[in-house]
Parts: structure tokens; sequence; C-alpha cells
């Protein structure tokens, strides 16, 4: 990662358990604590983070009018498969 993609630096405090897990980690990876910090966000940006801005855009999508009634989703299913049935 080149220099012009990183974010100024930022400030934040950790629970102290949190920080010695990453520090322990970069250690024994022989990397800086911001190296494993930064794969944890990623892991939690993939995966967990993801879906919260998955729901958000379900969320605005219903809104917006753009989503289907689970009842007329369900009588629809009905109707194909009685008449795959018959």
């Amino acid at each position: 990662m080149s220099s012009h993609d990183l974010s100024d630096p930022i400030t934040m405090r950790l629970p102290a358990d949190v920080l010695a897990g990453i520090e322990q980690i970069a250690g024994i990876c022989d990397r800086k604590s911001s190296w494993v910090f930064v794969r944890a966000l990623k892991s939690y940006l993939a995966s967990e983070g993801r879906e919260i801005i998955e729901l958000d855009q379900a969320r605005k999508d219903i809104d917006a009018g753009l989503g289907h009634d689970l009842d007329d989703v369900i009588d629809e299913v009905d109707a194909i498969v009685k008449g795959a049935v018959t």
C-alpha cells in the first residue's frame, strides 16, 4: 500500500485487553500493531459491516417502494407449485 492510499492519522482508545491482543499478534507476526488493526477492521467490514450496509440499503429500497409483500410472494410461489404438480 502506497502512502497516498492512507488516511490522516486517527486517535482512539481501545480496551487494554484488545490492545494487548493486537500487540501480541503483531509481535508474533513481526509486524506493526497498525497492520494487525487494519486486518481486523477489513475482516469486520467484509462480514458484519457488509451486512449492516446491506440491511440499510434494503430498508431504503422498501421505503422507496421497491419491496414485495411477502403474502403476494407466497401466493405466487403456491400458484407456481400447484401449476407444476398438475
